[in-house]
């Protein structure tokens, strides 16, 4: 095989992985091991950290988080780790994201990537992803809605990357324009004032 059959080989082998390793929903998974409702049918029908929080408390959430969040930082890092392009890097981030949204071990029914999507980006940029979180937090603190802050953080992400790391622009910006997305029907409810706020 030539280099580039090689190298070829090689970004489409961990396409295929990071899309796997996205797949994993630990909402899922989290919910089963603790005997809590399936996330895809009860609640908001989520299987996210915020609706683990709602159907199963602070632990059920926080290893939902924590395990969702590693399925972005752990195929970005490999990545990085052997010396991948940025670009490519980002598309394997982007690719587990797509693995979260439309996981193929659960039927593809999967959450709105908010947690495995803020793990890419620490993964990318530190700063990057460190100051999108903090805009979720601070919208999240000023407002008690956990949707908001991940509509003013992902909105904030593609600007953010432009300066800082601009050849991460694709993965990055795929990741922003369907998080948004998913978020559709939360932003109908902020405007109509119907959206669920934390107490």
């Amino acid at each position: 095989m030539s280099p580039e059959s090689i190298a070829d080989f090689v970004a489409i082998a961990a396409l295929i992985l990071a899309y796997l390793a996205g797949s994993v929903s630990a909402a899922i998974i989290v919910c089963r091991i603790m005997g809590l409702p399936d996330p895809r049918t009860d609640g908001s029908r989520n299987p996210g950290t915020t609706n683990v929080l709602r159907l199963g408390g602070k632990k059920a959430a926080i290893l939902t988080l924590l395990g969702d969040m590693l399925k972005g930082v752990l195929p970005v890092l490999a990545a990085r780790y052997y010396g991948l392009d940025v670009m490519l890097v980002s598309a394997i981030g982007f690719a587990a994201f797509m693995g979260h949204l439309y996981p193929i071990f659960f039927r593809f029914e999967g959450g709105k990537g908010v947690a495995t999507a803020l793990g890419v980006l620490l993964a990318l940029s530190p700063i990057i992803g460190g100051t999108v979180i903090a805009l979720w937090i601070t919208a999240f603190a000023l407002t008690r809605y956990s949707s908001l802050g991940a509509i003013v953080g992902f909105i904030a992400a593609p600007i953010l990357t432009q300066f800082l790391l601009p050849e991460a622009m694709l993965g990055v910006v795929g990741m922003s324009l369907l998080l948004l997305a998913r978020h559709k029907a939360n932003m109908k409810a902020l405007i109509e004032g119907t959206e669920r706020r934390f107490k």
